[in-house]
């Protein structure tokens, strides 16, 4: 059996030209896997510590610490280890080698998330290699997931909030081909609806307005919610795909809440904002509410801020049976909160993000508990990404039914999305599309 014989970490660069950690696994046979680990813009408060180096390289966004830590101490500690045992190996790094604790749970508060992902996702590649099965495969295993099941793809076709420079306050418009019979068909119709939205806004707004975000959505200068929900719409006619592609936004409210007045401010990029566009969390449900009753939205993700457990709690019991609530930066893919958030009813879905919580076997965890609890969950990429496309395995190993990882465009994004081709390739007749049972399409494990 193969056993690891070296790790090396390295500073590559992210998709917004950022530094983010890559690591290599050298395999005592000679074999090497490698991964890399991606970066948020708008980040929950909750996440684990994704540790930067501070002062004036890169603009304080250095990873030679993390590197380091990879080097120097992660590294020589796993020499020997055998890369099947990812529960093992991912334990000994978080409890043993970093060992820093709060509220909810392990931190890596010492060594970083970035640091123990970018050697959890290799290992997870090692093991499967050693195994000789697919990733995917491998990921199902650890899981004890027996069903394998293609995601639809919730493409990010618009970009606001954060990840564009336009005034639209909410981050994410998204297609759904739900109506696809296959992931195959799920990607010509994600890539047609794109390109007639293209047009659409091309004509409307100008060529300019077709330039596009962090994730390769269009970022036309909006500063209407229902705009972009009208474009959407729009475009979904065009390509006859009407009743087929459904929508999801991922709303990021935390970007927007103030604090001090516990308001939702629809105006926070704009430069002389005198509050106009300040509303409550009551009245930001009755928008939302007008959004599903005028447009055909299957998900929204993080209607309100990170912390206001009351208004998710509120809104999962008025639209959660017709509506899927996810939780980002709510839940920040960490097992305490996703256990509170059951307990509360918080909301019906968890968004699958392996660096906010630093390693493969605590992921996984929160997807159990998830599936359990009868939740949707989505696997999500982030703004800031790499060509890395453990994501795609990983949405089929885990059966998550969903997967965001940005718009048909940017070949950091559509690398996901070929891999998931080629996979739904491999599996050949045993290839099944989640389709229209994207939020419970195989019974909890």
């Amino acid at each position: 059996m193969a056993t690891i014989k070296a790790v090396k970490a390295r500073s590559i660069f992210d998709s917004r030209g950022n530094p983010t950690v890559e690591v290599d696994i050298h395999l005592s046979d000679g074999y090497l896997s490698r991964a890399a680990v991606p970066s948020g813009a708008s980040t929950g408060v909750y996440e684990a510590l994704e540790l930067r180096d501070g002062g004036k390289d890169y603009m304080g966004k250095g990873v030679s610490k993390a590197v380091g830590n990879v080097n120097k101490i992660i590294g020589p500690a796993l020499i020997g280890k055998d890369p099947v045992d990812q529960t093992g190996i991912d334990n000994f790094m978080v409890q043993e080698l970093d060992g820093t604790q709060n509220q909810w749970g392990w931190c890596k508060q010492k060594l970083g998330a970035n640091a123990i992902l970018a050697v959890s996702l290799a290992v997870c590649k090692a093991g499967a290699y050693v195994k000789k099965i697919p990733l995917y495969q491998h990921i199902a295993n650890i899981a004890g997931n027996k069903t394998l099941v293609m995601p639809v793809p919730a493409f990010n076709v618009i970009n606001g909030g954060s990840h564009a420079g336009n005034k639209l306050a909410m981050q994410e418009f998204m297609i759904l081909p739900v109506g696809a019979s296959s992931f195959r068909e799920a990607m010509q119709m994600g890539s047609e609806v794109y390109h007639h939205l293209k047009a659409v806004i091309k004509k409307k707004y100008g060529q300019d307005a077709t330039n596009v975000g962090d994730e390769g959505g269009f970022a036309p200068n909006i500063q209407e919610n229902k705009e972009g929900l009208e474009l959407l719409k729009i475009a979904i006619e065009k390509a006859g795909y009407t009743g087929k592609v459904v929508i999801g936004m991922d709303v990021a409210a935390s970007e927007f809440y103030t604090e001090k007045d516990q308001k939702y401010d629809l105006n926070f990029k704009e430069e002389n904002n005198n509050g106009s566009q300040k509303i409550s969390g009551s009245e930001l449900i009755k928008l939302y509410e007008s959004f599903i009753e005028d447009y055909p939205i299957v998900s929204i993700e993080d209607p309100f801020d990170q912390d206001d457990w009351a208004h998710y709690a509120q809104f999962t019991a008025t639209i959660g049976e017709k509506v899927q609530i996810v939780g980002d930066d709510l839940l920040v893919t960490n097992p305490k909160r996703v256990g509170k958030a059951i307990n509360e009813k918080s909301c019906n879905a968890l968004l699958l993000k392996v660096n906010q919580i630093g390693t493969v076997t605590e992921s996984i965890e929160a997807v159990k508990m998830s599936k359990r609890a009868g939740w949707g969950v989505m696997t999500s990429h982030r703004s800031g990404e790499t060509e890395d496309t453990f994501i795609a395995d990983l949405a089929v190993g885990l059966s998550t039914g969903q997967i965001k990882t940005g718009a048909p465009c940017r070949s950091e994004r559509l690398a996901k999305y070929n891999q998931l081709l080629r996979i739904e390739e491999e599996l050949g007749s045993a290839a099944v599309y989640a389709g229209a049972s994207f939020r419970q399409p195989v019974e909890p494990y």
